[in-house]
């Protein structure tokens, strides 16, 4: 790895905040505008579900790829030109007059925010000294939780306000300011491989492509007919000929020996139940408010933030207090708060329920979601080495992405099993055991982390292969 020198703690946080928020923001932002887009655009509902899908798709299907180029070229030069693909796709969706265009800009914004989500959080790990490490990576949790809580708001403010396009135009100067910033506070840096992986990059990222996509049409299409089990097997059998390819080559983009760390495999089965659960759950429910009361999306978007908001002051809190708390008691007790959160939830869940009788489960829920983001971070980062942390935070991050299309897929299927979009009782038929199951899950992953060693975040060596004790049971 190249020698850093620390600059400004202040300058590092904003060089990988602003880029991350941005990429996070954008996951959501577009949902509250849809309706607004059709009309303008004159886009079908086909349309408006590939406004969502087509960033969503290659964001989760080249996290891990571009992990693997910013340890060969250049972490620093990858996360560059992630920014500048982003701002230039902004700015064109923001031009766009027909559906496809807006649908091909979005794609492009979805590979950018690829570089941009793994390779903020490793540009930040070697940029800061180790006693501030924790407490970095708590604040970009909650500037990446910010986004994510935001992102219905400030649509609907967008809609309200101006036009559908400045959803888009906001990021040009704000991406253009950091793409410089970042430019001149971030120094470069490697990992332990030189050379490319041509074919683990192909087949990763369409094994990964083909699975998602599967996932996310597998609720309104159908499992087992169509395209959807096609896509199914052949994500399946990409992924299985990545990992065999894996083993074998001597240059691997994924070292299959980060997974001996004990630390970082259970971290990665956390991380999955945790998205899956949380996710799964925050998607049925952001309906709620608009089928059953006949909310607008702003007003709707409101209403969660006491939710979706909490990890934005709580994140931050545990990057500080992580270390003298435990980073695996904070997952299990965050895990346990969401779970209980969402069991709360779905206890409640009616027709007339009012919103004050909501409030307190949101802000558990939210808690919880706090607790876990840094810690979770934290541990990835720690349980490897140093020339290894760009493919583990690449690694966790497609997982993570893996995690939310399987649980929406899978609480949407149990919502259609039970329920409908008939009326709010049909609503509420089927979105109460959809987030029960969501609570189920969230439970197991709160299993899965008290098994996590209790020193999963002492620093890791710099080694190039990821440190004996990690692999060792505490």
């Amino acid at each position: 790895m190249a020698t850093t020198k620390h600059r400004p703690f202040g300058l590092v946080i904003a060089a990988v905040g602003i880029p991350a928020f941005m990429g996070a923001l954008d996951n959501l932002v577009v949902s509250t505008a849809l309706p607004v887009i059709r009309t303008e655009l004159g886009a079908s509902i086909s349309d408006l579900q590939w406004f969502v899908n087509a960033y969503t798709l290659p964001f989760a299907a080249f996290l891990l790829t571009a992990a693997a180029l910013g340890d060969r070229l250049g972490r620093r030069r990858v996360y560059l030109a992630g920014i500048a693909l982003f701002t230039a796709a902004s700015a064109a969706a923001a031009l766009s007059t027909e559906p496809w265009q807006l649908t091909a800009a979005r794609a492009i914004q979805g590979i950018g925010g690829a570089a941009i989500a793994p390779l903020s959080l490793t540009l930040l790990a070697g940029a800061v000294p180790d006693r501030l490490r924790n407490a970095a990576v708590g604040i970009w949790g909650g500037i990446t939780g910010l986004g994510v809580a935001v992102g219905p708001v400030v649509g609907g403010a967008v809609v309200d306000g101006l036009t559908w396009n400045w959803i888009f135009w906001v990021n040009v100067p704000i991406g253009v300011g950091a793409l410089i910033l970042a430019a001149v506070v971030l120094d470069d840096s490697r990992g332990g491989a030189r050379r490319l992986d041509p074919l683990g990059l192909l087949l990763s990222a369409s094994g990964m492509l083909l699975l998602i996509w599967g996932i996310v049409d597998g609720p309104e299409r159908g499992w087992t007919t169509g395209r959807v089990p096609v896509m199914l097997g052949a994500g399946v059998a990409l992924l299985a000929g990545f990992l065999v390819w894996q083993a074998r080559n001597r240059t691997p983009m994924l070292p299959l020996t980060l997974f001996r760390s004990r630390s970082f495999s259970l971290v990665n089965a956390v991380s999955l139940t945790f998205s899956a659960g949380a996710f799964g759950s925050v998607f049925l429910l952001a309906q709620y408010f608009q089928v059953t009361q006949g909310l607008s999306p702003l007003e709707s978007g409101l209403r969660t933030l006491p939710w979706t908001a909490a990890p934005m002051v709580v994140a931050p809190l545990a990057g500080i207090f992580g270390a003298r708390l435990g980073v695996r008691n904070l997952v299990v007790a965050g895990q346990v708060l969401l779970a209980g959160g969402m069991l709360w939830i779905g206890l409640i869940l009616s027709p007339d329920a009012t919103y004050p009788e909501f409030v307190g489960a949101f802000l558990l829920a939210g808690v919880g979601m706090g607790l876990t983001f840094a810690p979770i971070s934290t541990i990835t980062l720690a349980s490897v080495s140093d020339l290894q942390r760009g493919v583990a935070s690449g690694t966790n991050n497609t997982i993570r992405e893996f995690g939310v299309a399987a649980g929406v897929a899978a609480l949407s299927s149990v919502f259609s099993t039970f329920g409908g979009f008939a009326g709010p009782q049909e609503f509420v038929d089927g979105a109460v055991p959809g987030v029960l199951t969501g609570a189920a899950i969230l439970a197991a992953g709160a299993l899965v982390a008290t098994f996590l060693p209790r020193d999963a975040a002492i620093p890791a060596a710099t080694s190039e292969q990821a440190p004996a004790e990690a692999a060792v049971p505490a």
